[in-house]
């Protein structure tokens, strides 16, 4: 005697196939997001933005912004330090 199908395995198998798919889709995205997230981090702490002629723009663009990272990072720690 064979068994008869349930009568949603071929919903099931459609599911399934379409969380692979998407699992797989969503593993492209992260990556090439974080990579372009990198990038625009990378110029934007180089000042890639900025006149490569005035080099005091750029410099002063660059100590500006690392001076800014330098104050967050010390902000967040001294927030955890009080409030936990």
């Amino acid at each position: 005697m064979s068994k008869p199908d349930h009568p949603k395995e071929k919903q099931r198998q459609d599911a399934l196939h379409a969380l692979s798919r998407v699992e797989a889709e969503s593993e492209t995205v992260v990556g090439s997001t974080f990579v372009r997230m990198a990038d625009r981090a990378k110029n934007h702490m180089a000042a890639a933005d900025k006149d490569e002629d005035d080099k005091i723009e750029v410099w002063g663009t660059r100590i500006g912004r690392g001076l800014g990272a330098v104050f967050a990072v010390g902000l967040v720690i001294y927030l955890v330090v009080t409030y936990l």
